[in-house]
Parts: structure tokens; C-alpha cells; sequence
């Protein structure tokens, strides 16, 4: 168990070391992320580093919701991520503590891979929840320019726009679906109340409901 315990913690660490510089912004989240910067995830599989009840065994494979690894199994060292990296990190650590627990042969850690037809089918469903959902974002209003404008009906400015990189992370927090920023087609940040619809730039690969000729982010930005 406690074996378990010391390659938990250093897989935790490796993540944190590797993990790039782009990534701090937390607009992409390194253990969710997916290919063509896109993918909603309603289950993470995860390699748990000691046992847990109702759950597995000590280097299992599993899937679990994402808030559930990340409120409770990561910050307690119960399992790390099931990517190439973390599993061969963790098949080997398993080598060397095996004389020190007395265990027995066991199985090697497998990286469960999903087939592309099922990755599609979950880009479809991110993609669609995209299109259908409304970010609603609350931001404070530029006080000084507020007073100075010519009209009351004139738009309230922001204190500090919204870019790329806070949409990203809405998107993320709010809806559960990893984009990068490529995939917004935002020239200029959005500077006032209101709502707005951002185009989307997604793969041609995932099909568009019939009838749409675009994917689209609705966003409501209101005064804090």
C-alpha cells in the first residue's frame, strides 16, 4: 500500500513538472486534453495508486467523472492520469517495490485506447454541446467610463475585456469541454455587456447539424 502511495506521489510530481508553460493559464487542462483541441469528457480513466474502496485495486485502470479525480483522488495521491508517460512510470515502480511488498506476479499496466469512431462520436457531442449551451460570464464595469458616456443607452465597457484564453477556461469550468484557442474566431476581445455569438473553427470531420452553416459560442457577459 505504502509503495503504492510513493509512486502516486511521484507521478503527481512528474505532471506537474512537465507539464508546459502554457498550460499555467488553466485555459487547457494538460489531463483532459485531446487531440484536434477538442473533447467533451464525461469519464477520465485514471491509474489508481493505492487501493480504493468501492473503486479498485492499487494500479487498476478506471474511469471516473472528472471532478471526482480532481477534488478527491489527486489531491489525496490516489491516482494519476492513464497516459503513456504515467503508466510506464508507474509499470516500473511497480518492478521494484514488488520485493519490498512480497507481492506476486502481476499484470502489467495497460493504456486503455479508445477506437476513432468513438473519439468521433465524443468530438460530436462536444461540438454539440458547444453550439446548444450559453456561457454566461460576470465581469465589473469600467465605473469612470460608465459616467462619462454620451447616452445611458450606450454599451457599458468592461473593466478588463474578455480574450481568448478566459473563454477557453469558461468553457472548460462551465460546460466540460477542452478547446484551444484556435478554435475561436475572436479578432478582438469583447469589451462590453451583452451577449454575443463567437464563431467556432472545429475539424471538418465533425459533421454540422443539418440546417447550420457554422459552429457558434453563445456568451452573456452581465455586470458583476
Amino acid at each position: 500500500m505504502g509503495c503504492y502511495l510513493r509512486y502516486g506521489r511521484h507521478g503527481v510530481n512528474q505532471l506537474l513538472r512537465f507539464r508546459d508553460a502554457s498550460y499555467d493559464s488553466a485555459a487547457v487542462n494538460p489531463i483532459l486534453y485531446a487531440s484536434q483541441g477538442l473533447r467533451y469528457t464525461r469519464k477520465l480513466q485514471v491509474i489508481l495508486t493505492s487501493d480504493v474502496d468501492k473503486l479498485g485495486k492499487g494500479g487498476d485502470t478506471v474511469k471516473v467523472a472528472p471532478g471526482y479525480f480532481r477534488n478527491h483522488l489527486m489531491p489525496k495521491l490516489l491516482a494519476v492520469p492513464n497516459i503513456d508517460k504515467f503508466a510506464h512510470l508507474i509499470s516500473e515502480q511497480r518492478k521494484i517495490c514488488q520485493p519490498i511488498e512480497g507481492e506476486e506476479e502481476q499484470k502489467n499496466v495497460v493504456v486503455i485506447k479508445e477506437s476513432k469512431k468513438d473519439m468521433m462520436k465524443e468530438y460530436e457531442r462536444a461540438a454539440l454541446r458547444l453550439d446548444k449551451a450559453k456561457l454566461v460570464l460576470r465581469r465589473l464595469i469600467d465605473v469612470q467610463k460608465a459616467k462619462a458616456r454620451a447616452s445611458k443607452d450606450d454599451p457599458l465597457e468592461l473593466r478588463s475585456p474578455v480574450t481568448k484564453d478566459a473563454l477557453v477556461a469558461e468553457v472548460a469550468r462551465q460546460l466540460c469541454v477542452n478547446i484551444a484557442p484556435e478554435n475561436l474566431h475572436l479578432p478582438v476581445p469583447l469589451a462590453t455587456l451583452g451577449e454575443y455569438e463567437v464563431p467556432l473553427r472545429l475539424p471538418r470531420s465533425i459533421p454540422l447539424p443539418e440546417g447550420k452553416l457554422n459552429w457558434t459560442l453563445k456568451v452573456k457577459i452581465r455586470s458583476r
